[in-house]
């Protein structure tokens, strides 16, 4: 069953891929990012996949008081898999040159996430946040929203037929019960659980079915009958607010949440309102608009991993000069692909069992590769013999875990090894010290001490404060005061116990991500602050009455700030091996590593960075109070004024800030000199 072609319909998709793009690419001029709501592309497409989905499915019951399952996958078919199993099989080999071990390992976890329409569980588990500087290195992180529409493909259909079947009457009720409970979900989820609402079908599914509300009232109640300058004024205002929205857009709002009704209702005035008569149908319904629209699946797949890719080769897609060297190959590869893959897969004059047998084939290909990867340890010997040694599956700080195998960090009542001994250790803080966990925790319960974390991201022990997100206002549900209290009333009834106590103490003082000064720069706004209840007046206060009051009774380790780096030093390895392997330099690993070639970061600009940080703990003093400076260990060495970030053996950092496990040993080792010191005072004093 066909419906009738709508040219404007092709032209709302042009909008929503081109806001998309720009968006992803983060393309900035006059330091302004273009398009900042082009997230919401997504949204538009939700909204005309759910009306273009109800409307065959509903014009095909009316008719035939019967509907083909088997002909309606076989559509989704031939329209989705082809070019996105096409674009899989390309990007594999450019995957192989330019991934290490562990993005090559989530590359191809993530492709076969996406075979099976579950990549935005995937994403949803690993904790990847949507537009983050991580995930824009995710090659194929833009397929949970394929997979989110898949997902309805399959559920919403069966849903359709038994109640048009059997509760024909309660249709529209259907449509109108599912549509709010889906969108209140959203928006308490949104505030609530952001990440697993931003990736999950049930707080998407009413955009796509304000979208079957539109097929419904075209084949129920005919709207369209208005005149022509309602439908023109309506079409208008919706298409000014999915502009509105897509240029003035916050991503800071949550989403999808009620805010996301105005871009959907502008979707939908557009759909229901505009015809070959109106204004905004004529503008949409132009060549370059319909052009673009009709490749709009293909340059929706083609364009994350290529932005994806010239990031991990260093090449910013937000200069706008990079942005137009990038976006040719982008519409050339995505006008190929429909021509050549597209078309010919949705010919119905190709026969299904040769397009099946096709997938078929490229589905083996494809897992079979991916597979591979995986239990090759992502083929770690292709890399610099640097780099090899270098856990590229998991970070650190997600290594330690108990005999349930969860993973202690981010686990709000922590972890305790060797619950027995009457001797205890505490790691306290953020996600530095929960690097260091690890190896420490052995050495540790070696010397017959209990070892307890608690350690969550972004967290220090600021008690009368709430962690919140600045831009909504909304507070952390693990990082705030009532866990600031129960970890406070927990160490003041501990007795000769060491508390270890680290984090990130410039981002918090400084509330600014890392600039290095010399073009390593993290990305990404700090969109969190710590809010004060009114018991102290700032967070260095609250820092220093607890670090007194647990002290009284037991012994305090400090660890001064680590050395940041500014960029993911692995990486910028990799890449650097890389480019002068493919222009053909003389090349030489081990020159690469000459103290006068190795990466470092200017000592100068750690001091700056960490001047607050230091006064904060140079003024905590007492004698149960022990302090270790990591930047003794990796700053003014080999290279005077410079901190090293490895050397010839070892990587010392995982990513940018985190230390990598050579470099948690190394901090480890000062903090167990710190334990044998402590032991050897506790002798002295009994």
């Amino acid at each position: 069953m066909n419906i009738n072609y709508r040219p404007e319909i092709d032209g709302l998709r042009a909008i929503a891929v081109i806001s998309v793009i720009f968006y992803h690419a983060n393309v900035v001029i006059f330091d302004e990012k273009l398009f900042k709501g082009g997230f919401i592309g997504v949204d538009i497409f939700f909204v005309i996949s759910g009306y273009l989905i109800t409307s065959l499915i509903l014009k095909e019951l009316n008719t035939t008081q019967s509907f083909s399952f088997m002909n309606f996958y076989q559509r989704r078919v031939r329209r989705i898999l082809p070019p996105l199993f096409f674009v899989m099989l390309l990007c594999f080999p450019v995957a192989w040159v330019h991934l290490g071990p562990g993005n090559f390992i989530d590359f191809s976890k993530s492709i076969l996430y996406s075979i099976s329409f579950s990549s935005n569980f995937y994403f949803w588990d690993m904790g990847q946040q949507y537009a983050a500087a991580n995930s824009l290195l995710k090659p194929f992180l833009h397929t949970w929203s394929l997979s989110i529409e898949e997902q309805y493909y399959i559920i919403f259909p069966i849903f359709l037929f038994i109640i048009f079947r059997y509760l024909r009457n309660y249709l529209l009720l259907f449509l109108i019960v599912s549509f709010i409970f889906s969108l209140l979900l959203a928006d308490w989820g949104s505030k609530n659980y952001p990440s697993a609402t931003f990736y999950f079908l049930h707080s998407r599914a009413w955009e796509l079915i304000a979208g079957s509300f539109l097929a419904f009232s075209e084949i129920y109640q005919h709207y369209k009958k208005n005149n022509l300058i309602i439908q023109n004024s309506l079409s208008f205002i919706g298409f000014f607010i999915i502009l509105f929205s897509i240029i003035f857009g916050k991503t800071y709002f949550p989403h999808p949440s009620f805010y996301t009704l105005a871009p959907v209702l502008g979707v939908c005035l557009v759909i229901l309102f505009s015809n070959k008569n109106t204004f905004i149908s004529k503008i949409l319904s132009t060549k370059f608009f319909v052009g673009t629209g009709l490749i709009s699946y293909s340059l929706y797949l083609w364009h994350y991993p290529i932005f994806a890719f010239a990031r991990i080769n260093e090449l910013d897609p937000g200069n706008i000069l990079n942005f137009l060297t990038l976006i040719i190959p982008i519409i050339i590869l995505s006008i190929l692909t429909y021509f050549f893959i597209e078309k010919p897969s949705r010919n119905r004059e190709t026969k299904f069992k040769i397009i099946l047998s096709s997938i078929f084939l490229l589905l083996i290909v494809i897992i079979t590769l991916n597979l591979l990867v995986i239990n090759k340890d992502g083929f770690k010997k292709r890399m610099p013999p640097l780099l090899q040694g270098i856990n590229f599956n998991t970070p650190p700080w997600k290594l330690l875990k108990n005999d349930n195998n969860e993973i202690c960090h981010n686990k709000k009542n922590g972890c305790v090894f060797n619950p027995s001994s009457k001797k205890k250790v505490f790691m306290i803080g953020d996600s530095h010290p929960a690097a260091l966990m690890f190896n420490l925790k052995d050495r540790v319960v070696k010397r017959n001490y209990s070892f307890t974390t608690f350690t969550l991201d972004g967290c220090l022990y600021f008690k009368g404060f709430n962690l919140i997100n600045k831009h909504t206002k909304i507070i952390d549900k693990k990082c705030n005061n009532d866990y600031f209290l129960e970890l406070d009333n927990m160490l003041k009834n501990q007795q000769n116990s060491i508390i270890i106590l680290s984090g990130r103490f410039p981002l918090y003082l400084n509330n600014s991500r890392f600039d290095n000064q010399e073009g390593g720069v993290e990305n990404g706004d700090w969109p969190y602050l710590y809010h004060s209840l009114g018991q102290f007046n700032n967070i260095q206060s609250s820092f220093r009455n607890s670090i007194h009051t647990i002290s009284k009774n037991n012994k305090i380790i400090l660890i001064y700030p680590i050395p940041e780096v500014g960029l993911n030093i692995k990486d910028k390895i990799l890449a650097t091996s890389q480019k002068n392997i493919f222009l053909k330099e003389n090349y030489n690993f081990d020159d690469f590593l000459e103290p006068k070639k190795v990466f470092t970061t200017s000592y100068s600009t750690y001091i700056q960075r960490t001047k607050s940080s230091f006064d904060l703990l140079n003024s905590i003093k007492g004698k149960n109070i022990y302090k270790i400076y990591p930047h003794e260990l990796f700053c003014n060495n080999q290279i005077k004024n410079r901190c090293m970030t490895h050397n010839n053996k070892h990587i010392f950092y995982w990513d940018d800030d985190h230390t990598s496990l050579q470099g948690s040993k190394m901090i480890n080792d000062l903090i167990l000199k710190e334990i044998k010191k402590i032991e050897i005072d506790f002798n002295k004093s009994n």
